[in-house]
């Protein structure tokens, strides 16, 4: 009897930790740790919708206001695509030099910003060259050469452009886009054509988009160039500024710069590369961009 109530003590024991106990904590005692539940899953917001957007590039040049211009974009989340250039700078080396890739254009690269080619010589183009064959009067503001004029083929033009293109990719580890500014702006329909088949297109900027930088300073103030850009800058626009120009003794960068950003956001605009351009980004794709 005695036995019998023991066994029947011991059964109802079991059914009340049965009842009393979780499963979890059931499962736990028999394989181990409790198993945590796993965390909720992060909700990731879409991207915002850039309905005004403006494309602001810069082309080298002396670069005395590279490094500002690099901070001001950076302090804003701004990114913009950089026409590179092998060109003079102030302190008497070159804009694709190792010195300026292996410190300023490798940060660049880790920033996300867009890099193009601008050529490497800086050649002007002064005109198709007459005759059956396709060439072109240009005449070079860089290098050994600045200041003469030569007739080049296709051929040299587009060394021109891959060269320019290959050092960029080299210094900041990031694909060129096949896209080009012509320096000066200045081009020709057969120049374009020939461009185009050696992989890259011809991107100029906006009327508006001319920020004025290299004008003289004596004649249109940094304050009047700021108010021309915030009021004419119309949404599609591409903008363009250098890296420091020679012809301007008032640097544009330093006064104009940062309260442009801070306008065009205020008015709604938003800030775009060329990468994202509609007249651009299905070339870009297309051409290994």
């Amino acid at each position: 009897m005695r036995l019998a109530n023991k066994t029947l003590f011991t059964i109802l024991s079991i059914a009340l930790c049965a009842v009393s106990v979780p499963a979890s904590a059931q499962l736990s005692s028999i394989f181990g740790k409790k198993k945590e539940a796993p965390p909720p899953a992060v909700v990731v917001p879409p991207p915002a919708i850039c309905d005004k957007p403006v494309y602001l590039t810069f082309d080298t040049g002396h670069m005395e206001v590279a490094q500002f211009i690099a901070d001001t974009l950076n302090k804003h989340n701004v990114k913009v695509t950089f026409f590179a250039a092998n060109e003079k700078t102030k302190d008497e080396s070159t804009s694709l030099a190792k010195n300026w890739g292996e410190k300023f254009w490798a940060a660049r690269g880790k920033e996300g910003h867009e890099f193009a080619s601008h050529t490497w010589d800086h050649p002007v183009l002064l005109g198709d060259a007459k005759g059956i064959e396709t060439q072109f009067i240009v005449q070079p503001t860089q290098g050994a050469f600045a200041g003469r004029s030569f007739t080049w083929a296709p051929k040299k033009y587009c060394e021109q452009l891959d060269t320019a293109r290959e050092r960029i990719e080299f210094y900041t580890g990031k694909k060129a886009l096949p896209v080009f500014r012509a320096p000066g702006g200045k081009t020709s329909a057969k120049l374009l054509a020939e461009a185009e088949k050696c992989g890259y297109k011809h991107v100029g900027w906006s009327p508006a988009g001319f920020l004025g930088d290299e004008l003289p300073s004596e004649r249109v103030s940094n304050d009047a160039l700021l108010k021309k850009a915030l009021k004419d800058i119309k949404p599609g626009d591409i903008l363009m500024a250098h890296l420091g120009i020679w012809s301007r003794k008032d640097p544009w960068a330093p006064a104009v710069l940062e309260p442009l950003i801070l306008g065009l956001k205020e008015q709604g605009f938003c800030f775009n590369t060329m990468r994202q351009h509609p007249a651009y980004k299905d070339w870009i794709a297309a051409n290994g961009g």
